[in-house]
Protein backbone atom coordinates (compact mmCIF):
# COMPACT_ATOMS: atom_id res chain seq x y z
CA UNK A 1 0.00 0.00 0.00
CA UNK A 2 1.73 3.64 -0.95
CA UNK A 3 2.39 6.00 1.70
CA UNK A 4 -0.45 8.33 2.44
CA UNK A 5 0.01 11.68 2.03
CA UNK A 6 -1.14 14.34 4.89
CA UNK A 7 -4.15 16.25 2.66
CA UNK A 8 -5.49 12.60 2.10
CA UNK A 9 -8.67 11.71 3.93
CA UNK A 10 -8.42 8.06 5.94
CA UNK A 11 -10.73 5.55 7.39
CA UNK A 12 -9.37 2.98 9.71
CA UNK A 13 -10.02 -0.62 10.13
CA UNK A 14 -8.75 -2.93 13.07
CA UNK A 15 -5.69 -4.01 10.76
CA UNK A 16 -5.59 -1.53 7.95
CA UNK A 17 -5.53 2.13 6.95
CA UNK A 18 -7.11 3.11 3.37
CA UNK A 19 -7.64 6.53 1.69
CA UNK A 20 -10.99 7.36 1.22
CA UNK A 21 -10.63 6.44 -2.29
CA UNK A 22 -9.55 3.08 -1.72
CA UNK A 23 -12.74 2.76 0.51
CA UNK A 24 -14.90 3.59 -2.47
CA UNK A 25 -13.33 1.53 -4.81
CA UNK A 26 -14.04 -1.05 -2.24
CA UNK A 27 -17.89 -0.50 -2.02
CA UNK A 28 -17.90 -0.06 -5.64
CA UNK A 29 -16.60 -3.26 -6.02
CA UNK A 30 -18.17 -5.17 -3.62
CA UNK A 31 -21.51 -3.16 -3.33
CA UNK A 32 -22.53 -0.95 -0.78
CA UNK A 33 -25.17 -3.17 0.70
CA UNK A 34 -26.41 -6.49 -0.08
CA UNK A 35 -29.96 -4.81 1.09
CA UNK A 36 -31.86 -6.23 -2.49
CA UNK A 37 -31.70 -10.19 -1.47
CA UNK A 38 -34.98 -10.79 -2.47
CA UNK A 39 -34.05 -12.74 -5.61
CA UNK A 40 -31.78 -14.93 -3.94
CA UNK A 41 -33.51 -15.63 -0.27
CA UNK A 42 -36.94 -17.48 -1.50
CA UNK A 43 -39.35 -18.51 1.02
CA UNK A 44 -41.82 -21.77 -0.90
CA UNK A 45 -44.38 -22.95 1.99
CA UNK A 46 -43.38 -26.56 0.26
CA UNK A 47 -39.39 -26.32 0.71
CA UNK A 48 -38.03 -27.04 3.97
CA UNK A 49 -41.58 -26.32 5.68
CA UNK A 50 -40.98 -22.27 4.32
CA UNK A 51 -37.48 -21.91 5.83
CA UNK A 52 -35.61 -19.05 3.90
CA UNK A 53 -33.44 -21.00 0.44
CA UNK A 54 -30.80 -19.49 -1.30
CA UNK A 55 -32.43 -19.65 -5.07
CA UNK A 56 -35.11 -21.76 -4.73
CA UNK A 57 -32.64 -24.54 -3.31
CA UNK A 58 -32.46 -26.87 -0.31
CA UNK A 59 -29.86 -25.44 1.02
CA UNK A 60 -31.70 -23.10 4.04
CA UNK A 61 -30.09 -19.51 5.80
CA UNK A 62 -30.28 -21.37 8.72
CA UNK A 63 -27.74 -24.27 7.16
CA UNK A 64 -25.06 -21.73 5.91
CA UNK A 65 -25.08 -19.92 10.01
CA UNK A 66 -25.11 -23.03 11.17
CA UNK A 67 -21.62 -24.23 9.32
CA UNK A 68 -20.57 -21.21 10.06
CA UNK A 69 -20.96 -21.44 13.48
CA UNK A 70 -19.57 -24.73 13.34
CA UNK A 71 -16.41 -23.03 12.36
CA UNK A 72 -16.71 -23.84 8.28
CA UNK A 73 -14.78 -20.26 6.28
CA UNK A 74 -16.76 -18.86 3.69
CA UNK A 75 -13.94 -20.73 1.41
CA UNK A 76 -15.06 -24.13 3.12
CA UNK A 77 -18.53 -23.24 2.49
CA UNK A 78 -18.15 -22.85 -1.15
CA UNK A 79 -15.93 -25.20 -1.71
CA UNK A 80 -18.31 -27.77 -0.63
CA UNK A 81 -21.39 -26.37 -1.87
CA UNK A 82 -19.76 -25.77 -5.80
CA UNK A 83 -23.38 -24.26 -7.22
CA UNK A 84 -23.62 -21.69 -4.03
CA UNK A 85 -21.65 -18.19 -4.52
CA UNK A 86 -20.31 -15.93 -2.22
CA UNK A 87 -22.76 -13.27 -3.18
CA UNK A 88 -25.22 -15.92 -2.30
CA UNK A 89 -23.82 -15.72 1.73
CA UNK A 90 -24.08 -12.50 1.81
CA UNK A 91 -27.54 -12.41 0.95
CA UNK A 92 -27.93 -14.49 3.89
CA UNK A 93 -26.44 -12.21 5.91
CA UNK A 94 -28.64 -9.35 4.44
CA UNK A 95 -31.40 -11.01 5.29
CA UNK A 96 -30.60 -12.13 8.76
CA UNK A 97 -29.55 -8.36 9.87
CA UNK A 98 -32.82 -7.46 8.20
CA UNK A 99 -34.94 -10.22 9.85
CA UNK A 100 -33.55 -8.51 13.56
CA UNK A 101 -34.16 -5.13 12.34
CA UNK A 102 -38.11 -6.11 11.85
CA UNK A 103 -38.46 -7.57 14.83
CA UNK A 104 -40.54 -5.81 17.71
CA UNK A 105 -40.04 -6.31 21.28
CA UNK A 106 -43.34 -5.91 23.52
CA UNK A 107 -42.78 -5.66 27.12
CA UNK A 108 -45.75 -6.82 29.26
CA UNK A 109 -45.81 -4.70 32.64
CA UNK A 110 -46.72 -6.94 35.83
Amino acid sequence: MPLIGKTESLAFSKFFVYTLEQVKLKLTNKGTAMNDYTGIITVEPGKRSGQPCIRGMRITVYDIFEYLASGMTVAEILDDFPYLTETDIRACFAYAANLKKSQTVVYKEY
